[in-house]
């Protein structure tokens, strides 16, 4: 008797094949073969792949994006990688829609496409009441990453992953490469702040990013057969940790642990797809042991970097990278970092957004635009912009999105957790194979997410490119798995002349965005050349000197073209302005300065900076004027009221001015200006105490002026009738003083005491 076969199991969210109704089928023929074809699953387009080149090229942006490096100044590091991750998306569509220019079968498409195309809506709306560069900018960005999660749903089969995965992986090996380099011997070929940065600007940028890709590192090196590609993945992982180490950012590492909880789980699940189960003995234990000799060793060796031993010397992180990742998580627990250190920064920051999340529940502020209208909701008497971003994406999505971030919001944590459940139920040799790849996908996701609730890493070129991938990795294993419907895949119904015009339009954005770069880069570079000329001029001491009346006009021309190309570059155009302050020249720090107000017209210090120009230059009422205006916002911050005070004087109301440097200095709510301020008026009034304590804050505060300080309370103790400390004063002002300016400041001094100045 032979032996019926049985079906193969199906894999879970797959419908089964339906079988028509025999009495049906026998009744009439043909009505049985509708209704079987209407209950038939619809089938999804496969991945298109044949002679395709994208996958290729994804995998080469996401190598060069976090590789590369500019190695000088006169452009921003991010701004290099937006330019490698926006013309990689552009040329991978170009070539997808020219490839597919004659198919008439549909293409793929998936509910998460929908997300970032919604965030691109509203940023395009928002430019006509909101801030029109920064929105635009926001749109540009998102529909990036929707091109990138669209092209990757269409082309990322299963067999051509690995290309994906190896290019996510060198890029993070060369970029932790960069980092030791750093670390070790100082190599200082890329500029950058807190290093080591690698190719990032700042270290939290780049560990935000490499710890993202730790899963698909890990998921190559179980899938490697040979010893030397194992050998190969075991030490280029084991240097990426410890290049994290070397960063102490404390979200990667919270990221990290998390991955260490998630990642052994996820492979002894499937551990029966793993290459490991093949392995010999020598290819465990060559695996184990170079990924524990990388971690181990090369964590052990000691920083030669300047400034992380000197962060060491201060702050007592470690000089090698295990020890930098100890103290790092052990900061974590002293109360100290969450009352004056970092964490109580971006707590000030994360209060503030939340004030404007309640003011704008529905509309939010903008596309981009938190750094805008945050001055309009810090706390009482906050006066600078705490920075540029939240530091916490969620909340910076629902401040500027509103009610669209949190649809966003919402149906992306939706989806994930619905993926994560497919995952966990998934059986059968092909869903087991899937799974590994899903499991991996949702464990980079978890990374991301954990690290992005302390830092900006959707708005970082690299890692908001790596964010678009992994949804696309879902999405197309929701493909390949059946998975339809509105919140899963789909079909995108297509025509040859679609294609085409789509190819245009994709030669059209590469153009605009050629267009965008020059403007960017020559923009760039020409403020920032303005900058070093300013440092230069200040940091020799005579800025008045002849030999920098050339090298100051072609800053000043420098600045004037920077800022016709793009008047919205907050972060360093004041730079210029502020040098020049410094050296009298009023009247253009003022209409720098103003450039900056008029695109981003709530930031106080930058106010009160525009008034102290307008008096110093003669003209009260601009300044009046511009003082009403930031009181308006902020009346009780130190800036405000030391420019009140400043004012007061000058218009003869000494009296009330003196009353408001008491109240501030005696509160301890001053900044430079008020105590220099507040010092001349206590004198005048021959209040000694006051001027006394108003330079005594200024030497605590500005050590760089001690000298000055010192001869300044030398002078109150004369007046106070006390000359043994008037003395004592004068004679730590001319010890500190260098020799050529001492005779200025003894003329300064009663000739009388000059003889008992002597030690």
């Amino acid at each position: 008797m032979a032996k019926k076969k049985r079906n193969p199991p199906q894999a879970a969210g797959a419908n089964p094949t339906p079988r028509p109704d025999p009495a049906l089928a026998a009744a009439s023929p043909a009505r049985a073969a509708a209704v079987a074809a209407t209950a038939a699953p619809m089938r999804l387009p496969d991945e298109v792949h044949k002679g395709d080149w994208t996958v290729a090229i994804l995998a080469l942006m996401m190598f060069l994006a976090p590789a590369l490096g500019v190695p000088h100044e006169l452009m921003l590091q991010d701004t290099l990688k937006s330019i490698v991750v926006s013309f990689a998306a552009l040329l991978a569509a170009l070539l997808f829609f020219w490839k597919q220019r004659k198919r008439d079968t549909a293409l793929r498409w998936h509910a998460l496409v929908w997300l970032p195309l919604l965030l691109t809506v509203y940023a395009l709306g928002s430019m006509a009441w909101s801030h029109t560069y920064l929105a635009g900018v926001e749109a540009i960005r998102w529909f990036i990453f929707a091109l990138i999660v669209w092209l990757g749903l269409n082309t990322l089969a299963r067999e051509r992953l690995a290309t994906l995965a190896w290019g996510i992986h060198a890029g993070a090996f060369v970029a932790s490469l960069w980092t030791a380099l750093q670390f070790w011997a100082d190599m200082a070929f890329f500029p950058q702040g807190p290093n080591p940065a690698s190719t990032f600007v700042n270290r939290n940028f780049f560990a935000e990013f490499l710890v993202c890709t730790l899963p698909f590192s890990v998921w190559l090196l179980v899938r490697a057969r040979n010893s030397a590609t194992v050998a190969l993945l075991a030490f280029s992982l084991g240097l990426n940790i410890v290049a994290m180490f070397m960063t102490g950012t404390r979200s990667a590492l919270i990221a990290f642990l998390a991955l260490l909880l998630v990642m052994p789980w996820i492979l002894w699940r499937y551990r029966q797809q793993l290459a490991v189960k093949s392995w010999g003995s020598g290819q465990r234990i060559l695996a184990l042991g170079v990924l524990l000799a990388s971690v181990l060793g090369l964590g052990l060796i000691d920083t030669g970097n300047p400034r992380l031993i000197e962060e060491n010397r201060v702050e007592g992180r470690g000089l090698n990278a295990l020890e930098r990742s100890f103290a790092r998580a052990k900061s974590m627990t002293q109360t100290e970092e969450y009352t004056q250190r970092s964490f109580s920064v971006r707590w000030v920051m994360w209060r503030a957004t939340g004030r404007m999340i309640q003011a704008r529940p529905l509309t939010g502020v903008g596309a981009g635009a938190w750094e805008v209208a945050i001055p309009l909701y810090q706390a009482e008497g906050a006066q600078l912009e705490t920075d540029y971003y939240v530091h916490n994406e969620i909340l910076q999505l629902l401040a500027e999105y509103g009610l669209v971030g949190w649809l966003f919001l919402l149906a992306l944590l939706a989806y994930l957790l619905r993926a994560a459940w497919r995952t966990w139920w998934l059986r059968g040799e092909e869903a087991q194979a899937e799974g590994l790849l899903r499991a991996t996908t949702l464990a980079g996701l978890l990374a991301f997410l954990i690290v992005s609730n302390a830092g900006f890493p959707w708005r970082m070129a690299s890692t908001g490119a790596l964010f678009a991938l992994l949804l696309a990795i879902l999405a197309a294993s929701d493909a390949r798995l059946a998975q339809r419907g509105r919140t899963a895949a789909g079909r995108l119904l297509c025509k040859p002349a679609f294609l085409q015009l789509a190819a245009f339009a994709t030669m059209a954005c590469l153009a605009l965005a050629v267009y965008i770069t020059q403007q960017a880069a020559a923009s760039e570079s020409r403020i920032v050349r303005a900058i070093k000329i300013a440092l230069l001029v200040s940091q020799s001491g005579d800025h008045n000197h002849p030999k920098w009346i050339g090298p100051r006009e072609e800053m000043l021309q420098l600045i004037r073209e920077g800022i016709a190309i793009n008047p919205h570059y907050r972060k360093i155009t004041p730079m210029v302005a502020d040098e020049l302050a410094k050296w009298g020249d009023w009247r253009n720090a003022v209409w720098i300065w103003a450039s900056v107000l008029d695109s981003r017209p709530y930031v106080v210090a930058i106010m009160t900076n525009v008034a102290r120009g307008h008096a110093q230059m003669g003209e009260p009422d601009k300044a009046m004027a511009m003082l009403e205006r930031a009181q308006k916002i902020q009346p009780k911050a130190p800036s405000v009221r030391s420019l009140e005070v400043i004012l007061l004087s000058r218009s003869g109301q000494e009296t009330q001015a003196l009353a408001i440097a008491r109240e501030d200095i005696s509160a301890n709510k001053y900044d430079h200006d008020m105590l220099n301020t507040g010092f001349v008026l206590a004198m005048r009034a021959q209040d000694w105490n006051l001027a006394i304590k108003a330079m005594e804050l200024r030497n605590q505060g500005w050590p760089a002026h001690q000298a000055d300080g010192d001869a300044k309370i030398g002078h109150a103790w004369l007046g106070k009738g006390d000359q043994n400390k008037a003395l004592a004063y004068f004679r730590a002002a001319l010890a500190a003083t260098p020799p050529g300016q001492r005779q200025s400041l003894l003329n300064g001094i009663p000739q009388d005491l000059w003889p008992r100045l002597q030690p």
